[in-house]
C-alpha cells in the first residue's frame, strides 16, 4: 500500500465567506507584499488550470491511479488558515473547513483520509476545532508554522498540544507564508526560500522550547522533509551545547528529529537520503503535495531514484504512515514501491 500524506484540497465554501469581511482586504494585501505581483498571477493560473484536480473526488483519484497512489491523507490548502480573522468568523470558516474535508474524503472510503484546521490566532479556540475534527473522522490538523504575534512556542498552545497528544492527533506542519516579507517578493523565493526556513524555524520553536518534553506523545508530521532543519541541525546541536539560553530542551536537537515525522518532498535525491540519515528511514513518508505545480506528480519514482534499500523504501512508502494514521495494513508486510 502506497501511502502520500501530503495532498491540499481547495474549499471555495471557506472562501465565499471570508470574501469582503473585516481584515480579509489586508490580509490579500499582505500576501501580494510577500509574494510579488508576478508570482500572484503566475499562482492564479496555476491554481485555475489545476481547480478539478483540487475539488473533484475523481479527477483525484484518477491522479493517484497514475501516481501509484492507493491512499491519500487530503489537507486543505493552506490559503485557508485565514489566521487574520476574528473569533466568531475564525470559528465558523474552521468548522466549514473541516465540514468539506469530511465529505470530500467521505465519497471514497479506503482511499482518502483528511485533516481539518485550528485558528492558531485564538488558542482558546483551537482544541474544541481539534475535537470538531476528530468527531468528523479526520486523523488530526494542519497548522502554518507561527499565527501573527505567536510561535507554535507559545504556551497559550499547551492545551492544544496535550489534547492532540492525549487524542492521538496528527499536527500537519505546512508553513504559509514567510516573515520575511519584500526580501522574497520576486522570483517566487517566496515559496522557494520561505517555505523551508518557516518550516526550520517553527520545528525549531517546538524542539528549543520542551514542547516535545513535555508532550512526547505529539504527533508532528513536517511539510517538505522539514526544511532547512534536518540537514543543518549540527548546528543546532552545537548552539545547545555551548550556549545557556539555548538550553530550553532536555536533550540534543537532534534527537528529537527522530521523535517527529518528515514528509518526503525534498525534490532531490541526495537530500532525501540525508533526510532519512538525520531522522531514520521509519521516520519519513511519502509526500507529493498534490496537485500544485511545487510538488511532483511522481512521488514514488521521487522516492526510487533516492537509492535507498528495500526495507526502507517499504517504510516510506507506506508502512510508516499506516503506523502513524492508524490504518490496518501490516507495514511488515508491504512490498516496497
Amino acid at each position: 500500500m502506497i501511502v502520500d500524506v501530503h495532498a491540499h484540497l481547495l474549499l471555495p465554501g471557506v472562501e465565499e465567506l471570508v470574501a469582503g469581511q473585516p481584515g480579509h482586504d489586508a490580509h490579500r494585501a499582505l500576501d501580494a507584499r510577500r509574494n510579488g505581483a508576478e508570482s500572484l498571477r503566475v499562482s492564479g493560473r496555476m491554481v485555475a488550470e489545476r481547480l478539478g484536480r483540487l475539488t473533484d473526488v475523481g479527477a483525484r483519484l484518477a491522479d493517484m491511479d497514475r501516481a501509484g497512489v492507493d491512499v491519500q491523507l487530503v489537507s486543505p490548502s493552506p490559503s485557508h488558515y485565514h489566521y487574520w480573522a476574528a473569533p466568531a468568523l475564525a470559528e465558523r470558516a474552521h468548522r466549514l473547513a473541516n465540514e468539506g474535508v469530511a465529505e470530500h474524503c467521505s465519497r471514497a472510503p479506503g482511499r482518502l483520509l483528511g485533516l481539518g484546521l485550528v485558528p492558531l490566532q485564538h488558542p482558546e479556540l483551537a482544541v474544541g476545532l481539534l475535537d470538531h475534527a476528530l468527531s468528523l473522522g479526520l486523523r488530526g490538523v494542519e497548522v502554518s508554522s507561527h499565527a501573527p504575534g505567536r510561535e507554535l512556542s507559545d504556551p497559550a498552545y499547551e492545551p492544544l498540544w496535550e489534547r492532540a497528544a492525549a487524542a492521538g492527533a496528527v499536527l500537519f506542519v505546512h508553513p504559509f507564508g514567510c516573515t520575511l516579507d519584500a526580501r522574497l517578493d520576486r522570483w517566487y523565493l517566496s515559496n522557494i526560500v520561505g517555505q523551508p526556513a518557516e518550516n526550520a524555524v517553527a520545528l525549531s520553536h517546538l524542539v528549543f522550547s520542551g514542547v516535545l518534553d513535555r508532550h512526547p506523545g505529539l504527533r508532528v508530521l513536517a511539510a517538505h522533509g522539514g526544511g532547512y532543519l534536518p540537514t543543518h541541525i549540527g548546528r543546532a546541536d552545537h548552539g545547545w551545547r555551548v550556549r545557556p539560553e539555548a538550553r530550553g530542551c532536555a536533550d540534543p536537537p537532534s534527537s528529537y528529529l527522530r521523535r517527529m515525522w518528515f514528509d518526503s518532498l525534498v525534490h532531490d535525491p541526495a537530500v532525501l537520503r540525508h533526510l532519512v540519515e538525520a531522522v531514520g528511514a521509519d521516520r519519513v513518508l511519502l509526500g507529493s503535495d498534490h496537485p500544485f505545480d511545487m510538488g511532483t506528480e511522481t512521488p514514488v519514482a521521487a522516492l526510487r531514484a533516492a537509492g535507498l534499500d528495500t526495507a526502507s523504501l517499504a517504510r516510506i512508502g507506506g508502512g510508516n504512515a499506516a503506523e502513524l494514521l492508524g490504518l490496518t495494513t501490516d507495514p511488515s508486510t508491504e512490498e516496497a514501491p
